[in-house]
């Protein structure tokens, strides 16, 4: 079973009932016998946690918009893998918008 807390920051908490962290529990393996990744979260936060409608401003083309900086364990998800890294038991898994209004 991956475990991982999944904050939004920088007005994303908007779209998730204006809470900054959610404890998601996740099975250690999916149907298809593979593990879960950053992609399949994506998908169940939208599906299950996101109480907004305005999917566009947090996914865009089954990955996150441009201007969503993703951490993974405090690193860039740029050196794990992005989308495709699959989730340890534990990891923190940050999701932040760099785009403000001006």
């Amino acid at each position: 079973m991956a475990e991982s807390s999944a904050p939004g920051g920088g007005g994303l908490e908007l779209l998730f009932g204006n809470e900054r962290k959610h404890k998601v529990v996740l099975p250690a393996q999916l149907e298809n016998g593979s593990s879960p990744n950053i992609s399949f979260l994506l998908g169940y936060l939208v599906d299950n946690l996101m109480q907004d409608e305005r999917k566009d401003m947090f996914i865009m083309e089954d990955s996150v918009r441009p201007g969503v900086l993703v951490l993974i364990n405090d690193a860039d998800w740029e050196l794990e893998g992005e989308d495709a890294y699959e989730l340890q038991a534990g990891d923190t898994i940050v999701f932040v918008s760099t785009l403000h209004g001006g």
